[in-house]
């Protein structure tokens, strides 16, 4: 256990908190309707300073929900539509030289769209690797390196990228380095029959929705070191360690693993667990993670950072039900 305890300063800044992200969910949820899940996954890796893979086919309002994103949590907001032509000076921005009415010539640079707070990467996998690599390191280090100077990147600094599984032609697969980068997979379903009813009545008469700010950059910030600061039980750390460890085909005790998986989740895949337990245990008005959080999360956490042989595919085994086995060994 942390040695953090429940001291009554934390508990009224864990309450304040709650009601404070209860209200941005429900703010978040008048635009984006019937995906709860999905709005719960994108602010939990908002309160955990990371960065998302929004994973869905179109039309499921992925740039909707971020642009909501964005207006709710009063971030600044710009979007990068990815395509195989994109250049990195495209995203991070460049130097230009320029002449002076005195005639003097000097570098000035011009900042690119990655130097926001909320980056939207749209069909991030449509990008060369050249282009997928120099938004590596943004997401990583929050800095950029142009003309060997390192430029810092706005504080708090997020990006949501989005990925269509369906269509792969002309696409780049994203590298596993880079996958793992993402601290949560979200999948975005279809919708259910009410709220694809109430999506057909809300969005097509004359009247629109305008959601409401409740947070801004100095706020997510405080959140996020609130949410660093919240006590974690034994048994929430060694669930996390035994989920994690026994996704990995070297050490797993499941022979399904071992024949099954090619490479497992890192240690990044743990690191992305404990925050994210933290900050769905705040964001459901809970003092301190439980084995629950750890079993809503897993999939998100997972899925990215692993991968399947052929043999695995042939038997119809899928990322999605092997978590689903090894979330049955944690109790």
């Amino acid at each position: 256990m942390s040695d953090i305890r429940h001291t009554p300063s934390v508990i009224k800044r864990a309450e304040d908190a709650a009601d404070l992200l209860s209200k941005a969910r429900s703010e978040i949820a008048k635009i984006i309707i019937g995906q709860d899940q999905v709005i719960d996954l994108t602010l939990i890796t908002l309160l955990c300073g990371g960065h998302g893979l929004l994973v869905g086919a179109p039309g499921l309002a992925k740039t909707l929900l971020i642009e909501t994103l964005a207006i709710v949590t009063g971030l600044s907001e710009k979007r990068i539509q990815f395509t195989p032509d994109l250049m990195p000076a495209d995203i991070l921005g460049s130097e230009i030289l320029e002449t002076a009415a005195d005639g003097k010539r000097s570098f000035r640079f011009i900042k690119g769209p990655v130097f926001c707070q909320l980056l939207m990467a749209d069909e991030i996998n449509r990008a060369s690797p050249r282009t997928q690599s120099a938004l590596l390191q943004a997401m990583q280090e929050h800095e950029v390196t142009i003309a060997g100077k390192a430029r810092k990147l706005p504080s708090p600094f997020h990006v949501l990228a989005t990925q269509n599984p369906i269509e792969q032609e002309g696409t780049y697969p994203l590298p596993e380095a880079q996958l793992d980068r993402f601290l949560l997979q979200i999948d975005i379903p279809y919708p259910g029959l009410d709220a694809e009813r109430e999506i057909l009545i809300g969005t097509t008469g004359a009247d629109s929705l305008t959601p409401a700010a409740c947070l801004d950059g100095p706020t997510l910030l405080s959140l996020q070191n609130l949410v660093r600061t919240m006590p974690v039980g034994e048994t929430v750390i060694e669930a996390i360690l035994q989920l994690v460890r026994m996704a990995r085909p070297d050490e797993s005790p499941h022979e399904r693993v071992r024949e099954h998986v090619i490479w497992g989740p890192g240690p990044r895949a743990g690191q992305a667990l404990m925050l994210g337990c933290r900050a769905r245990a705040l964001l459901h008005g809970h003092l301190a993670p439980r084995l629950e959080d750890v079993l809503a999360l897993a999939p998100a956490v997972l899925k990215h950072r692993m991968a399947l042989g052929f043999s695995a595919k042939a038997e119809g085994e899928t990322v999605e039900t092997l978590i689903e086995f090894l979330m049955q060994d944690i109790h």
